[in-house]
């Protein structure tokens, strides 16, 4: 088997390891679905990448009256037998996600004292269900987005600043819910898993407060070119909403469940090691930690080093691509100008299957990429400085192409060093 296969099937085995429907069964093992009050019914409600699977799922084990409704990708969208499935955009919201959140927001204001309120929620939500404060628009909420996608923020200071401007998220679902108790059963693709953060914590407090949003944007350098709507929304401070209730939030999957998946896989044939399991920040930062752990390593035989996070990346260029497509040129780079040793191969990929605006999951690079890419007459530099990673991978066919994975926990990175496996 070549590098080049093995770096995949390792992908393919964190991926496998946060399966939505299987991570979901074996947490209802130990934290099976509650049941409504008499006279109560279960009122299930899912949003995500992975919805239509924890989904189905839940449905499996729901007991009595119930209602259910889903919300995802359009390119994760799927029929579940027993509950209405919404398409939705990603990662710019759109009029669909508008209609679904007004719908999730009806369903909720419909519950009882009696009834059981059971969310499933997985990466992607946030921008799948905009539902925006009044006085905002689904214009100046498709804006914000857009500009805090091109900021270089991390996902929970994102997350943050969403959370302000929407009526679902910061524990949406238990303020419209209230008084029916909320059970929540969480994907997590935020590193370190804050679950006020994934999705936007629709069942969890905010991560700040209003003035820290605002902190955070003109920390950031977008204040300014916000809408006037958004700015005067969170310069003027509102009393915090009290929350009656208080949801009981279970973690079924993470990056980390999916690295040590990866880390079993690679085990079986070389030496592997967990370089990182928080590998985040800039791409270009983080393209150099990469590098320097290639070249820490000293091993006569193949060994594996992979990594678990979210980079970002701050948008200089017109170009097209994603934060594991640019990572992965940019460790191509450094190779080109402080050589890894042996021969080597480095994959990384979004679990979704899907980096950025582009069809592609991420790449798979080597030390012939950039040779590559001038042989098909480009500039693989000028390429990157304009941000047009997609592009460039193109010409030199490392693009690592899954198609959508119907799960979501942030990034693997896998880095294989030495002769072929």
């Amino acid at each position: 088997m070549s590098q080049r296969d093995c770096a995949a099937n390792i992908f393919a085995e964190a991926i496998a390891a946060a399966d939505p429907a299987v991570s979901l069964s074996r947490r209802l093992q130990s934290a099976p679905l509650p049941a409504p009050k008499q006279g109560g019914r279960s009122i299930l409600i899912a949003i995500g990448k992975a919805a239509p699977a924890m989904m189905a799922e839940a449905l499996q084990n729901v007991q009595g009256d119930h209602v259910a409704l889903a919300v995802t990708h359009s390119e994760n969208q799927a029929v579940v037998p027993g509950a209405t499935v919404l398409n939705s955009a990603h990662p710019v919201p759109d009029e669909r996600g508008l209609k679904a959140g007004r719908q999730i927001i009806d369903l909720l204001s419909a519950a009882r004292e009696q009834d059981q309120i059971i969310a499933l929620i997985s990466g992607g939500g946030s921008a799948l269900v905009p539902a925006p404060v009044d006085g905002l628009s689904l214009s100046d909420k498709i804006v914000v987005n857009e500009l805090l996608l091109s900021s270089g923020l991390d996902i929970v200071h994102m997350n943050l600043v969403r959370q302000h401007l929407s009526q679902l998220k910061g524990g949406g679902f238990l303020r419209h819910g209230s008084p029916a108790p909320v059970t929540a059963y969480i994907l997590s693709d935020v590193i370190g898993d804050d679950l006020r953060a994934v999705a936007s914590g629709p069942t969890s407090p905010p991560i700040g407060t209003q003035a820290d949003a605002r902190r955070i944007c003109i920390g950031a350098g977008i204040w300014k070119r916000l809408p006037q709507s958004v700015r005067d929304h969170l310069e003027h401070s509102v009393p915090e909403q009290t929350i009656a209730v208080e949801a009981t939030n279970h973690l079924i999957g993470s990056n980390t469940i999916s690295l040590e998946a990866a880390h079993r896989c690679a085990a079986q044939f070389c030496r592997a090691e967990i370089a990182s399991k928080a590998l985040t920040g800039d791409v270009s930062d983080a393209a150099r930690q990469i590098l320097q752990a290639a070249r820490s390593v000293a091993s006569d035989r193949p060994v594996a080093l992979l990594f678990g996070g979210e980079t970002t990346v701050r948008l200089q260029g017109a170009g097209l691509g994603g934060r594991n497509q640019e990572l992965a040129l940019r460790v191509a780079q450094l190779a080109q100008w402080e050589a890894i040793p042996g021969n080597w191969i480095f994959l990384s990929g979004g679990t979704d299957g899907r980096d950025g605006p582009t069809p592609a999951a991420g790449a798979i690079v080597d030390v012939g990429t950039f040779d590559r890419i001038r042989d098909a007459g480009q500039n693989p530099s000028t390429l990157l400085a304009n941000n047009d990673s997609h592009r460039a991978l193109g010409l030199s066919g490392d693009l690592l192409m899954t198609g959508a994975t119907g799960t979501n926990v942030a990034d693997i990175q896998v880095l294989l060093l030495g002769p072929d496996a």
